[in-house]
């Protein structure tokens, strides 16, 4: 189960890259897909297909590289760093997507700038004086 929910994204990702359309992908999300966002928002299928569509055109020249992707159970989990084409900025992701009946039916995204990581790994200190 576990391997064929990682071949379930891997799947996915593949060929959204090779075709470079949401096209190729939507038939592999539920129809009650939900896509979630750190800040609590969460977006439907079509909302998501649209938000990923309208930014294929960067990703085609995005380099990305994934460190990990791991499964467990219905979840799968892919930590990848991206940068755009040129030097452009890059940026640490992961996404964690849950699989039911060999469709992906949730996914959360994660996005930290690399730049500002070493100020990310302090935000829990107190501000002087307080």
């Amino acid at each position: 189960m576990t391997t064929d929910n990682k071949a379930v994204v891997q799947g996915a990702l593949t060929k959204l890259i090779e075709t470079g359309s949401v096209d190729a992908l939507a038939p592999l999300l539920s129809d009650d897909f939900v896509h979630h966002r750190p800040d609590s928002t969460a977006s439907t299928k079509e909302e998501w297909l649209a938000a990923v569509q309208a930014a294929l055109v960067p990703l085609a020249e995005m380099r990305v590289e994934i460190y990990h992707l791991l499964a467990d159970g219905d979840h799968v989990v892919m930590h990848s760093r991206r940068q755009l084409p040129n030097g452009g900025p890059e940026i640490a992701v992961v996404d964690i997507w849950r699989i039911d009946e060999g469709l992906i039916a949730e996914g959360w995204e994660i996005v930290e700038p690399t730049a500002q990581a070493a100020a990310n790994l302090v935000w829990w200190e107190q501000p002087a004086g307080l």
